[in-house]
Order: C-alpha cells, then sequence, then structure tokens
C-alpha cells in the first residue's frame, strides 16, 4: 500500500522581531537529531515565520559579493543573497521538535529561485519561510522548504529548496528519485563519503562549454561561513570534514550556486532552477560550463552542479 503524506493544515504565522540567533539553533537541531525517526507521511510544521522590517547591512553585502564572486556596489541584491537573509528563518524551523527530519545529515539537495523584479540593496523587506511538504525520495525522506521576500507588500523574490534525510524504507513506500544527493547542506549536518565519480548515463545531457577554470583555495569554506551563518564543521576545516567522512573540507552548495550565477551575470526577472550533485573537495580545481540558459560544475568526470536560468515568464 503506498503511503500517502497527511493534509497539511492551513500554517500559523508568527511574527518574529529579530533574526535568530544561528548558533544556539544549530546546537538546539544536533542535539534533537537522535530523537528523530523520519518518515515521509510525518506531518510537517505547521508555523510560517515571518520577520518585518529587515534591511540591507551594506558591509555584510558586500562581503558576501566579495566571497562569491559578485561585482560590489551595484543597488540590485545577488540572486542568492535572500537566501543567506532568510537562513535563520529555516534553521529556527528545522532545529525544531516539530520539524520531523533530523538536522544532523540533512542534505540540500536542489533549489528554484524566483526573482519577480529587482531587489535594490536599500529597500526593507518581509522575510517569511515555511515547509510546505515531506515525499519519499529513493535514498529517503525529502522536504520542501519555501522562502519569500516581500518589499512593499509585493513578492520580488521565492525560493523552493529540497532537503534530503536519507534513511531506509518501510516497506511499501515507492521509489521516487528526483535528485542525486551530495551537494549543500545546512547547520551542524553530516554527510556521507562523497562516492566514486559515476559511470556516464545516456540520460545525462553532453557536457557543456567550458567557460572559465577556478582554483579553489582551502578556506572557501570558512570565508563562505562567515558570510552566510553556515558554520557546518565539514566546511571549515580538513580535521572536522573527517569526522564526517570526508577526505577534506567541502564547499558549501549555495556558494557553488553563487560563484555560477555571478559568471553567469546579472539578470533581473528570472527563474533559477539548480540541482547540487557532489560535494566540492577543498583545496582543488572546478571548472564552470555554460550554454544559452544551462550552466554546470565539473571537475574531472564529476558534475558537482547543474542549472538553468531562464527569463521569468510573465501572465498575459
Amino acid at each position: 500500500m503506498r503511503t500517502q503524506p497527511p493534509v497539511r493544515p492551513e500554517p500559523r504565522t508568527r511574527t518574529l522581531t529579530a533574526a535568530p540567533s544561528l548558533v544556539p539553533l544549530l546546537a538546539r537541531g544536533a542535539l534533537l537529531s537522535p530523537l528523530k525517526r523520519p518518515r515521509p507521511d510525518a506531518p510537517v510544521p505547521a508555523t510560517r515565520l515571518v520577520l518585518p522590517g529587515v534591511g540591507i547591512d551594506l558591509a555584510h553585502l558586500a562581503a558576501y559579493e566579495r566571497a562569491c564572486g559578485f561585482p560590489t556596489g551595484a543597488d540590485a541584491l545577488p540572486l542568492t543573497y535572500p537566501h543567506v537573509l532568510a537562513f535563520p528563518l529555516a534553521m529556527r524551523i528545522m532545529a525544531g521538535r516539530a520539524f520531523p527530519l533530523p538536522l544532523l545529515g540533512l542534505v540540500h539537495t536542489s533549489i528554484g529561485i524566483t526573482r519577480h523584479e529587482g531587489a535594490g540593496a536599500t529597500r526593507e523587506y518581509e522575510l517569511a519561510v515555511e515547509v510546505r511538504k515531506l515525499a519519499p525520495h529513493r535514498r529517503g525522506t525529502e522536504a520542501t522548504v519555501l522562502t519569500e521576500a516581500r518589499a512593499g507588500g509585493r513578492l520580488v523574490w521565492e525560493s523552493t529548496s529540497t532537503y534530503l534525510a536519507r534513511h531506509r524504507h518501510r516497506p511499501g513506500i515507492p521509489d521516487e528519485a528526483r535528485a542525486e544527493a551530495g551537494g549543500d547542506t545546512s547547520g551542524d549536518q553530516r554527510h556521507e563519503t562523497p562516492p566514486a565519480a559515476p559511470l556516464p548515463s545516456p540520460d545525462d545531457p553532453a557536457p557543456l562549454p567550458a567557460v572559465a577554470e577556478w582554483p579553489l583555495a582551502a578556506d572557501v569554506g570558512r570565508r563562505y561561513a562567515a558570510v552566510s551563518g553556515d558554520r557546518n564543521p565539514i566546511h571549515l576545516h580538513p580535521l572536522t570534514a573527517r569526522l564526517f567522512g570526508f577526505p577534506r573540507a567541502i564547499a558549501h552548495g549555495m556558494w557553488t550556486l553563487a560563484r555560477c550565477l555571478a559568471e553567469y551575470g546579472p539578470r533581473q526577472a528570472v527563474e533559477v532552477q539548480a540541482e547540487f550533485r557532489a560535494p566540492v573537495l577543498l583545496p582543488g580545481t572546478v571548472t564552470y560550463a555554460e550554454r544559452g540558459p544551462s550552466f554546470e560544475l565539473r571537475s574531472g568526470g564529476r558534475v558537482h552542479l547543474r542549472g538553468e536560468v531562464r527569463p521569468l515568464a510573465r501572465d498575459a
């Protein structure tokens, strides 16, 4: 019998007066993780967190732009920056008791970003985060998290992220694979040892033409952690990464996406879809490739990230 997820109630809106502090949230999520038993039919938190009146710290924005390769000084926010602004709200939900997946081991597998209009650095924003659903995945259970940014009452930016908790399914759970696990993580999480580079599949698209080659220093993870707040130990130092099964520290998946979008170039009203397919070990060298709307980050025979940027379709 196929397991059906429960009907999701309308979320209760909870308005915050300040951004949550990440350090206690990550510690709480780590402590609660062993107590959770993930399954796709578990209820999701019926809470929508809202943080109004969020201004942009221009010094922090410039530091983020430098860390990710965006030009500094432009009024428009980088496409990925609202994700960083809302990261503490997402952690507030995912580190809580009501979130059914353990924070330890949670893997960021994909993200879709829609920028409806230009988001300026001098505006104030209202941020909102909620968990939309759980779904079975061939490697466990996947949660979908919605993030929105509004300015002047208008929705200017939104994203949908999927996060995978790896576990064995009970009999009867269908195989509904959508993405290769192994990309970014959020908070104090754990990865498995990176698998060997997969053999080419007839279903894989042809490699995109190379545009640039980037040597990545060993401190990329530490520099991005300083501007994003994501201080997962697998990104910070080889010694802490080895505790979680990695030979070296790995780059944040959201840093790899931001770096690719910085190279792709500025866009206004767009839709971005990206899959985090394999971790990037630090230090190392990666190749950025691009053709038309498609881009990817790869090294050797492994694709780390694959995505597309398309103009936002407007209603007639």
